[in-house]
């Protein structure tokens, strides 16, 4: 922020304080020359020579002009006529801006013609004066009041931009106080061991340190050393560090464009450029001082652009490698790709690329490039490898934020996916960011479309799941009626109420209907006789006699206080189900996930009274878009061998059972290629087409499958059926089934049989066989891997 007035110390110090040139003059006679005993005589010619206006106080700097022959040989104590043109050092007088020595660069950086600080300087120096102020206390703390620090001995760094080149540079300074002499003018103030604790909590405090300290009682005398360091490097790549852990900074227009400004300073070349190129797949994403989007991230600020157009390129070549890769000029390769072409028709010329790793994969690359040939070298390369770990951290927090973004689309679009398809699904959710990164506000999400895969349905059902929960209504109904009969009997023998004698006439005619079998409504008619009417009358018969309030508590505690009825057998249905089904949902999730680390497919499992699931396979759903068709005939072998390890898991799970199940277990061969799409309206995957359909009837309709002739169902405990239609099918089942009875998997049963015509669904057949459950659990249910 500018300043209507220079920044000067305060009066009441600078009254005090005086430039000198005695404490040099005493260095010299004291410490330099019995030291150096040949610089003797030169002294000597300096002090016949020196007038009595540079002796004692100096009130008029223009006298040091005048005599600056004499100045400048007593200043070769403080800085070397060897350095003297190299150097960054200059004099000043104390608590003031005003230098009266300096060396030609710090002259040309700092200094007006005058020898002050330049306004350019002061004109954002509130923190710097506070800075150059607590520096006097820090000279008074040590040398009046015993201090030892710890005092921080650089007190600034500033930036001054090159009036050549137009690069932020970046200078550190060093005071030196030596040649600064401390004098109270009265005697200190005392400090307390308190008083000393507090300070030392506040040293960088002004307004602290000078409730304990007053400047104005003590005279500075002498001359300050000013020493300055250009500290760019170091700088630039601490800015560097800063602005790429800034989470918005690095994909934003104004942080791009910052960061390129920070490696032009580093790198001095004003017209270099940089770009940062992010690798995700296919896809490449570069970010460069170019894009100009109001969005913050990876996504929104770079150009997308397909890995191949940059095959046989420099950007391959450097991704291939470890190290900096440098171009010295692109447009001498021969031939040049594409993408090379364009680039010199930009007119980029020299190059430094080195890819950005992270933890040991490559993720990125960095670029540096300049429109003029040979412009980089070893140097340059260095401060590649040093910026490159601050670009790979940075570029990982984009990619994850943009995966983030990714997943918030899908997660909008398609709920969770399979992770076998994942991949698809980011690359849609990419194009729709895409699509709204272009200007179109509501976008669709693209078809997802699998084409040419192979179905792969199984089934293990709890047989007679239905039956048995209709058992358990059943029985808990015909308890609750018989809890409910003991009282109403009871009563009507104790109190002559015609009610009473209808609720035990109305208890048997339900009593009567339940044993012929349960229907639908029942449950409704036992729950609105006994909860509705029957209970009512607890609460006037329980006084009657302690037997019936013992009955009364007894059907109480019977059922369940929420819903007024009995639900023992129910509940041990349930639990019995709910256990079989958590066996075979378990195993079935176990298998596949270690047949998928032999090779990716999709997988969906659905459980109500057992488990079926449903897999598709295909090169298309494959991200690398092949797939060997040795899979498709593993697959089918390893669906047999993962039925007959549900059906020895019904076996194990049986005895645990309250309520006796079983599980017919059933697999639909059908190795005709279809398509599958994904509706997004309905958030999963289904048939694509007309034709395809008939998979989905087929599945739907098997529950039902008989035997034709027979009007026995396909299905039966402790065995395996399985499905095809044509002849090849066949074959191939029957080999599989070979060489699992062989193992000792299956019985040597195998029963083919066709099965009745189902509705839109003609010409099924079927091969039945039984497990041999008392067999060892293979250890080989993952088909051999493949590379």
């Amino acid at each position: 922020m500018e300043r209507s007035q220079p920044l000067k110390w305060p009066d009441c110090v600078q009254a005090n304080a005086t430039l000198s040139l005695e404490p040099l003059i005493q260095f010299w006679e004291t410490d330099l020359v019995p030291r150096c005993p040949h610089m003797a005589g030169l002294f000597a010619g300096i002090m016949e020579k020196m007038p009595r206006s540079l002796q004692g106080d100096i009130q008029d700097m223009t006298v040091l002009k005048e005599h600056a022959d004499i100045l400048h040989t007593l200043m070769t104590a403080v800085v070397s006529p060897a350095s003297f043109d190299q150097e960054l050092t200059a004099a000043f007088a104390p608590c003031s801006f005003d230098g009266f020595y300096a060396t030609p660069q710090f002259q040309r950086l700092f200094l007006d013609n005058n020898h002050a600080l330049k306004p350019t300087l002061l004109e954002n120096s509130d923190f710097d004066i506070n800075k150059k102020i607590l520096s006097s206390y820090y000279m008074v703390l040590e040398r009046v009041y015993g201090f030892t620090g710890p005092f921080s001995s650089n007190l600034n760094t500033q930036m001054i931009t090159d009036e050549k080149t137009g690069l932020d540079r970046y200078y550190e300074e060093f005071p030196d106080h030596r040649f600064v002499e401390l004098t109270p003018v009265e005697t200190p103030r005392a400090l307390s061991e308190t008083d000393k604790e507090w300070i030392m909590d506040h040293l960088t405090d002004l307004d602290e340190l000078s409730r304990f300290i007053d400047l104005s009682r003590f005279h500075f005398k002498g001359f300050l050393i000013i020493r300055v360091q250009d500290v760019t490097e170091k700088a630039i790549l601490s800015f560097l560090e800063r602005d790429l852990v800034d989470e918005n900074s690095f994909f934003s227009s104004r942080g791009i464009q910052q960061i390129e400004s920070r490696i032009q300073s580093l790198f001095r070349r004003p017209d270099l450029g940089v770009s940062v190129a992010s690798l995700k797949g296919d896809q490449i994403m570069v970010t460069k001082n170019d894009h100009h989007s109001k969005v913050d991230c990876l996504f929104s600020n770079s150009h997308h652009i397909c890995l191949k157009d940059l095959e046989d390129s420099v950007w391959i070549a450097a991704a291939k490698g470890e190290k900096v890769f440098r171009v010295a000029d692109l447009s001498r390769k021969d031939p040049l790709s594409r993408a090379e072409s364009e680039a010199v028709s930009a007119g980029i010329r020299s190059m430094l690329l080195t890819p950005l790793l992270y933890q040991g994969k490559i993720i990125g690359l960095l670029e540096v490039f300049s429109p003029h040939p040979n412009d980089f070298g070893p140097f340059e390369a260095l401060l590649m490898e040093q910026i490159s770990p601050l670009f790979a951290v940075a570029l990982k927090r984009g990619q994850d934020e943009l995966a983030k973004h990714v997943q918030t689309v899908i997660k909008e679009q398609c709920t969770a996916v399979h992770p076998s398809v994942e991949w698809r699904f980011r690359e849609a959710a990419l194009a729709h960011l895409d699509a709204l990164h272009q200007g179109n506000p509501s976008p669709k999400m693209e078809d997802i479309v699998f084409k040419d895969v192979v179905p792969f349905y199984g089934q293990s059902d709890i047989r007679g799941s239905s039956r048995a929960r209709n058992q358990g209504i059943q029985q808990d109904l015909s308890r609750q009626l018989a809890l409910a009969r003991e009282i109403m009997t009871s009563a009507a023998k104790e109190r002559p109420w015609p009610l009473l004698q209808e609720y035990v006439y109305r208890i048997d005619k339900l009593s009567d209907t339940l044993s012929a079998g349960i229907t639908s409504s029942d449950e409704d008619s036992v729950y609105q006789l006994l909860n509705q009417e029957v209970a009512a009358t607890f609460d006037s018969l329980k006084d009657i006699s302690p037997d019936m309030a013992e009955k009364i508590d007894r059907y109480n505690r019977a059922v369940d206080p929420v819903s007024g009825m009995i639900h023992h057998k129910q509940k041990e249905y349930e639990d019995s189900v709910a256990a079989l089904n958590s066996a075979l949902s378990s195993y079935v999730e176990k298998e596949d996930a270690r047949i998928q680390e032999t090779f990716s497919h999709y997988f969906e499992k659905r459980q109500t009274d057992g488990v079926d699931y449903m897999m598709y396979i295909g090169a298309a759903m494959m991200e690398s878009g092949t797939l060997s068709g040795f899979h498709i005939k593993d697959m089918t072998l390893w669906q047999i061998m993962v039925a007959c390890g549900m059906a020895r898991q019904t076996q194990k799970v049986k005895p645990d059972l309250k309520i006796p199940l079983d599980t017919c277990h059933l697999i639909l061969v059908n190795h005709s290629p279809l398509s599958i799409r994904f509706r997004y309206d309905e958030k999963r995957f289904d048939v694509d087409g007309a034709y395809d359909v008939r998979h989905e009837i087929i599945k739907s309709r098997l529950d039902k499958a008989v035997v034709k002739g027979s009007g026995e169902r396909l299905t039966q405990p402790g065995r395996i059926a399985l499905v095809y239609a044509n002849s090849a099918e066949q074959r191939e089942i029957e080999q599989h089934i070979r060489f699992l009875t062989d193992l000792g998997q299956l019985k040597n049963d195998p029963e083919l049989m066709d099965l009745d015509d189902l509705p839109d669904v003609m010409g099924l057949k079927a091969i039945r066989v039984g497990v041999n459950l008392s067999a060892r659990e293979t250890e080989n249910i993952i088909p051999m891997r493949t590379g």
